[in-house]
């Protein structure tokens, strides 16, 4: 009896099982988030419905900064080559949302080509109009850089009176669609111009709720001595502290991304750990990008839930016959106590919540008698997306991580540092004396031997006991001092003789120098008599 209950609530409860991460997102959104988001109207006040193309295409990173800051100089820097209509000037020479992206051959297509083409993530870019749509391009390019990531070229946010020329559009508006749908977003920054302009701070603002995905460029550091750049980078970091809201200090890469000499080279290192470091922020885009669309995906779920709560909640409120142009008003100056009633009654974070300003603003073209009623059905399938279907697709983007170990940015750039003496740190730390003949811990092994003897050595070797009273005099934590003893014990019988003490003494001073142990011995480090051992 009723034996179909049992059946309907086993088939609610039962994730779904898919073969891809991708097509997972995609069945989801359109059985589950996109009939609430259609009932509620979620797009005519947020974002735009999501396509396939949204789900499939490559990771994108997108170029935020003033006029003249080098965003076009920096992809320029990556990809190693020109790529079409890339202009590069002192003044706002970037007029144009370019999407510079992966193609056989080389060529521009215009804005509203672009946007109807289904493989493209750009459709819903429509909806900007034709003003925009002058000033967006797709930039096609065969470049090895561009096989993992496209990147977007956006025009130089201005200042002072230039600000007043409308651009025919919302560039704020269309740098949120784009923060929604890209991986990374860089923001550039001049260390000569640091002044955020308005239209900069508005788009900044725009950028709320995306955080997680900003990394900031201090560019051109190269042009200014160490004392000024020390100024430079507090000043930074103070007026962003005034305009990005979050506890947590957001990361700042310092350096000058362009091929030409340092104009004051003092800061060199500085400058190569940063873009090391940068580059691998970037490298690693490929390899997270399944994730960070199952983030948004949720991001996304949530808001269209609380969405759905304050529309529903507006028409409850809303009177059959009479008075409802001053009821409109009325509810849409009290908004903020409907956000707190929902807040309390559904145990929402206020985080969740949209702009309140905002949403007060798109209301006023609303009508409110036209909104739906709140759909139990509806949430419980967004709700169950949440608590089951989104779990198994954990379990997918991990084993789609795993089968996909070297998923990484290759090409231009990223790959002129990897191999060779110009390499990060090669040559440096445990890497001194990779290239040369003799054992580069022969240099100062008079020094050490000198001590080896005073510990009482028995048959050439010295005690753990009695090296360890020398070891600890470095100050070292004890599980750094044991990891050099695994290094340095090459025979592992628990002793050291005076090559391998001074090996030991040699690792110390790395360390002390400031540099990263090696989890496994270069073969340069091996003393001479102990290389066959070692093989």
């Amino acid at each position: 009896m009723f034996s179909w209950l049992g059946t309907d609530d086993r088939r609610k409860k039962e994730p779904e099982v898919f073969q891809t991460v991708s097509e997972g997102l995609k069945k989801l959104y359109k059985t589950k988030l996109l009939p609430l988001e259609e009932s509620y109207k979620f797009h005519e006040f947020h974002s735009p419905a999501l396509e396939d193309a949204d789900f499939d295409n490559k990771p994108m990173v997108l170029l935020v900064g003033q006029y003249s800051t080098g965003k076009t100089s920096f992809i320029r820097y990556l990809l190693e080559q020109d790529f079409p209509g890339m202009r590069i000037g002192p003044e706002p020479t970037t007029d144009s949302f370019i999407a510079v992206m992966h193609g056989d051959t080389e060529g521009v297509i215009p804005g509203n080509a672009l946007v109807v083409d289904p493989k493209k993530p750009f459709r819903k870019l429509n909806a900007f109009g034709n003003a925009f749509l002058n000033r967006f391009v797709c930039a096609q390019l065969p470049n090895p850089v561009l096989e993992s990531i496209s990147v977007i070229d956006t025009p130089g946010i201005l200042s002072g009176e230039k600000q007043r020329i409308s651009r025919g559009y919302d560039f704020a508006a269309v740098l949120e669609w784009f923060a929604e749908r890209v991986d990374r977003i860089i923001l550039l920054f001049d260390a000569h111009k640091l002044d955020i302009s308005d239209e900069f701070s508005e788009v900044i603002k725009a950028l709320k709720n995306h955080e997680d995905k900003i990394r900031v460029v201090l560019n051109k550091a190269d042009q200014i001595e160490t004392q000024q750049l020390m100024r430079v980078y507090g000043a930074l970091m103070w007026s962003l502290g005034k305009i990005v809201n979050t506890p947590e200090v957001i990361r700042v890469y310092i350096g000058s991304f362009w091929s030409h000499p340092l104009l004051i080279p003092d800061n060199r290192k500085l400058f190569e750990a940063e873009e090391q470091d940068l580059f691998k922020d970037i490298q690693s885009l490929p390899r997270n990008a399944a994730l960070r669309k199952l983030n948004d995906l949720i991001k996304r779920a949530r808001l269209a839930k609380v969405h759905a709560y304050i529309i529903s909640s507006l028409k409850k409120e809303m009177p059959a016959v009479f008075g409802k142009e001053n009821k409109k008003k009325e509810l849409i100056a009290s908004l903020g106590d409907i956000y707190k009633r929902i807040e309390r009654e559904h145990q929402i974070s206020p985080g969740d919540f949209p702009n309140l300003k905002k949403m007060q603003d798109q209301l006023q073209a609303q009508d409110l008698n036209k909104f739906q009623p709140l759909k139990p059905k509806l949430l419980e399938a967004v709700d169950d997306m949440l608590a089951n279907d989104i779990a198994g697709l954990m379990v997918l983007v991990r084993q789609e991580e795993t089968q996909r170990p070297n998923a990484v940015v290759k090409g231009g750039a990223f790959d002129g540092t990897l191999d060779g003496p110009f390499g990060h740190g090669y040559g440096e730390g445990a890497g001194e004396g990779i290239d040369e003949a003799e054992w580069v811990v022969a240099r100062d092994k008079p020094a050490y031997d000198e001590i080896f003897y005073t510990l009482s050595p028995v048959n050439g070797k010295v005690t753990g006991a009695n090296a360890k009273k020398e070891m600890v005099k470095s100050k070292l934590p004890n599980t750094v001092l044991g990891k050099i003893w695994k290094l340095a014990d090459i025979d592992k019988d628990g002793m050291l003789d005076d090559e391998e003490f001074a090996l030991a003494n040699h690792l110390i001073k790395v360390k002390l120098e400031g540099h990263e142990l090696p989890s496994e011995l270069p073969g340069h480090l091996v003393p001479p008599s102990k290389r066959k051992i070692a093989e």
